[in-house]
């Protein structure tokens, strides 16, 4: 890997120095690919935004504001969550969804690598 490609990795969690590209791990990649695809897409786009936004918020809140179904939320908000690009605070009944600021900040890092 080169320089660029080292900073991208340890962004992105992925801790393999100086390996050539043909050992990088598989699942690297795939988490790789996971994290990304879950902020390639409008809607989670969309949800990032207000979440960034509002600091915190429910599905309820999130599905109201952007005017779609609660599944259609719901499912949406799993993949952001399984990423890590949003935590989520279980209080009684209510689901309250955070942006990951570090997950983020390494999403902006290793997309300015790449374009470097």
């Amino acid at each position: 890997m080169d320089s660029s490609q080292n900073k991208a990795a340890k962004r992105m969690g992925i801790e393999k120095e100086n390996l050539p590209v043909s050992q990088i791990q598989l699942d690297d990649l795939k988490m790789a690919s996971v994290i990304f695809r879950a902020v390639n897409h409008p809607l989670r786009l969309s949800i990032i935004r207000l979440v960034d936004e509002f600091g915190q918020l429910t599905v309820t809140q999130i599905y109201f504001k952007l005017r779609i179904e609660q599944s259609v939320a719901s499912q949406h908000l799993a993949i952001l969550r399984e990423s890590e690009v949003l935590l989520s605070v279980r209080d009684g009944k209510n689901i309250y969804y955070s942006l990951n600021k570090d997950r983020m900040q390494a999403i902006v890092q290793c997309i300015e690598t790449l374009r470097d």
